[in-house]
């Protein structure tokens, strides 16, 4: 392997064992010792691959994030051209694409938020795009748009979230269908002329 190869390598793995790590036991009990071991890379290694742990987490963030956002959106795009088939297909795809993997649901929902300042504008940024998709679906299909979308829209992400936390806490966890309609119905109810 090239130079650049191995880096891209050892970038990779690090992003991978964050991603179960920073799920569990969460952000601030992993070290950049057990990364590094999960990874079975040195700790010289990952400075040539992340300034930090911060920098690690932002990484493993934004690629849950954008994973997310290419799936919702292609849901959407493939859905008629309905609000109501709109709101199905990105809502039902976003909590199913993001409770696939416990993992993407605990760094998108918790971790983010127990991360603190270090994903605040990457968080900001996650939710800033994830209110244009909503927004977008909207707009295309709606002759008048409510009152505040924009505003809407960072409450619909909101509730969104909070039913996602809990799924992520309790145990047992309420069914992922039951989420699912949670959310559709929250979402109709706001769209409601």
């Amino acid at each position: 392997m090239s130079a650049e190869q191995r880096l891209a390598d050892r970038r990779e793995r690090l992003i991978t064992a964050a991603y179960t790590l920073f799920a569990n036991p969460g952000f601030h009990g992993t070290t950049i010792e057990r990364l590094c071991a999960t990874a079975r890379i040195s700790n010289r290694a990952f400075y040539e691959c992340f300034s930090g742990r911060d920098d690690l987490m932002r990484a493993v963030y934004d690629r849950c994030v954008d994973e997310t956002l290419a799936s919702v959106s292609a849901a959407i795009e493939q859905a008629p051209p309905t609000l109501d088939d709109r709101i199905v297909a990105g809502i039902g795809e976003y909590v199913r694409f993001v409770t696939k993997d416990v993992r993407r649901a605990r760094v998108m929902h918790l971790e983010v938020r127990r991360a603190g300042d270090v994903l605040s504008v990457a968080r900001q940024r996650s939710v800033h795009e994830f209110t244009d998709v909503i927004e977008r679906a909207v707009h295309d299909v709606r002759h008048r748009p409510p009152l505040e979308p924009h505003l809407l829209s960072l409450g619909l992400i909101g509730a969104i979230t909070e039913l996602l936390i809990e799924w992520v806490l309790t145990d047992p966890a309420p069914p992922v269908d039951r989420l699912v309609a949670t959310a559709i119905h929250i979402f109709r109810s706001s769209f409601e002329t």
